[in-house]
């Protein structure tokens, strides 16, 4: 399925042009099954969101060098990933989790569940994770107001992390949470804490240690195996439960924590054109992902209607987990 996105713009490069929101030519984004989305461009409102510079510990975000109370956890969680993360161990998890045999339950259920996790890989947040997830959601919400699919897309991106409840296995965080990357090649430089791989068998096997590895250019990250995790585990529930949101937004869910990609630029040999559509909302997504990560509370009993009557369009009642 293919995503037709014309040029997608980021709040501060549609500010720089346009000091106020004004009707702009009609560029639409053209959706499988009759589903279009107008240019980001022209949705953005006038007051658009401001990233701000520092996380609540103070320091820039994503800082993983910085000294903070969370240093040594991150470092040890990310020294367990880069050691387990395989193809083989990727190949388990996705034929286990893939039948969906764990729960079944409601979205806004998981979100509840989801709110006794704190997430281990992350430098700039220790809060529950339904407070990211609502921030997120309600900052795009207020710049992209006639996008629904975006807003739902934002707050349900993280509830794979219930991986690591009792009832899911309690899988370990390093096998949940963290940057994804993909296995089967080259390990890029660019992933962090990159000095930990050497330990992974995969680092030393012939097949996998090559730019493409099992892959080759331009393949498409369908076609490729990333590091499991709650992004992937989210696309297949969202994808098997018949979810009705757009490809772009499925695409958002799977690959929202492939930071070596979006803010790096690495692995670009493998996508194809579909890719580079949906990537273009990808970066927009992710900057609210990203930065609005606060201490600002969000009234959840006050959203909590809006965001039941998105699950509702497109999502059945009870989902297999």
């Amino acid at each position: 399925m293919t995503v037709v996105v014309e040029h997608p713009m980021l709040i501060e490069e549609t500010q720089a042009e346009e000091k106020n929101l004004v009707a702009c030519e009609t560029n639409e984004l053209v959706l499988d099954g009759g589903f279009k989305v107008p240019d980001p461009k022209a949705l953005v409102s006038v007051d658009g969101f401001d990233a701000p510079e520092i996380n609540s510990y103070g320091i820039s975000f994503r800082d993983y060098d910085a000294e903070t109370e969370r240093t040594k956890i991150v470092e040890e969680f990310y020294r367990q990933n880069h050691l387990n993360q395989t193809v083989d161990f990727v190949k388990r998890m996705r034929e286990e989790y893939g039948k969906l045999n764990k729960v079944e339950m409601s979205i806004w259920e998981c979100c509840e569940l989801l709110n006794t996790v704190v997430d281990e890989s992350d430098p700039d947040l220790d809060d529950p994770q339904i407070e990211h997830l609502l921030q997120t959601a309600e900052a795009i919400r207020k710049d992209y107001p006639n996008e629904d699919w975006l807003h739902l897309t934002a707050f349900i991106h993280d509830l794979g992390k219930v991986l690591v409840h009792p009832s899911f296995g309690g899988l370990p965080q390093w096998a949940v949470v963290g940057d994804t990357f993909p296995v089967g090649c080259a390990f890029d430089k660019s992933i962090v804490h990159h000095k930990f791989f050497k330990d992974n068998p995969d680092y030393h096997n012939p097949a996998y240690n090559t730019k493409c590895g099992l892959y080759s250019e331009g393949c498409g990250l369908e076609n490729i195996l990333i590091s499991w995790g709650h992004d992937d585990y989210m696309y297949l529930v969202a994808k098997e439960n018949g979810t009705t949101l757009p490809p772009a937004g499925l695409f958002i869910i799977r690959f929202h924590s492939f930071y070596t990609l979006h803010k790096s630029g690495a692995y670009t040999h493998l996508l194809n054109e579909e890719d580079e559509e949906n990537m273009k909302w990808l970066k927009i997504f992710n900057k609210y992902d990203l930065y609005s990560k606060s201490k600002v509370r969000i009234d959840v009993e006050k959203v909590k209607p809006y965001y039941l009557s998105l699950i509702n369009k497109y999502f059945p009642q009870k989902l297999r987990w």
